[in-house]
């Protein structure tokens, strides 16, 4: 669809770099809410790529797929909206939090594993203007040491395009990382988690962002998190 079309054409240039074809097919996510329907959408492919959105439509969907991917050792990278998902379906699933959500979905539960950017409070709870106040521009970010972002990126020190209100609530990073989710990247303070995946050991590619680097990809010159999801997705099929 043409509102992801940047994301389209870095999956495309994420291929080229690797010397493939990436042929993609777009899934509703409402097709993937049951264990059912995610087998049938996803059963068959070599890859996923969670996007970023809004709202509540179609959450529970993205929560299925990712949760099959992650099952199905399928190569998943997801994007803004795609990390909350990511971190979401982990949370309910791995770490005992079967409620976990994120409070732009639902305000009272018990576990907002995402929850409001500080700053962001008054906006949301309408005392303010929703205008021109999403945490918007080039940001930098910090990579652990030996992840797999780091691997990819070749660096610790990486800048990024942002547009989002809400981020994983840091009350839940230790209950999450004693689970065996790895937040591998952060704001230079420490304070906002970047990235989040999975060891390698553990899954082939299970990386998600904060960020759009679908925004900073270019057709010669690939973004690392596309091409390794190719790279990824390529190893699966050759694994066959």
């Amino acid at each position: 669809p043409d509102a992801y079309l940047s994301v389209t054409e870095a999956l495309r240039a994420g291929g080229f770099g690797e010397n493939t074809a990436v042929r993609i097919r777009w899934v509703a996510s409402d097709d993937c809410a049951t264990e059912e329907g995610a087998k049938e959408a996803l059963g068959d492919v070599d890859a996923v790529c969670v996007p970023g959105g809004f709202g509540v439509r179609g959450i529970e969907g993205k929560l299925g797929a990712i949760r099959y991917a992650r099952e199905n050792t399928i190569p998943t990278l997801g994007l803004c909206l795609g990390l909350q998902c990511m971190v979401i379906e982990y949370a309910r699933h791995m770490a005992d939090m079967p409620d976990a959500n994120s409070e732009e979905f639902d305000a009272e539960t018990t576990h907002p594993v995402v929850s409001t950017m500080a700053d962001q409070t008054d906006v949301v709870s309408g005392e303010r203007d929703m205008g021109g106040t999403m945490r918007l521009g080039l940001y930098p970010a910090k990579l652990a040491p030996g992840s797999v972002v780091a691997e990819a990126y070749g660096e610790l020190a990486v800048d990024e395009r942002h547009r989002h209100r809400y981020e994983v609530n840091n009350a839940y990073r230790e209950p999450l990382a004693e689970a065996g989710l790895v937040f591998s990247g952060t704001s230079p303070d420490g304070r906002l988690v970047e990235y989040v995946e999975l060891p390698a050991d553990v899954h082939p590619y299970f990386v998600a962002t904060q960020a759009h680097p679908e925004f900073r990809s270019r057709p010669t010159r690939p973004h690392p998190l596309f091409s390794g999801l190719v790279r990824a997705a390529l190893a699966r099929q050759s694994d066959g």
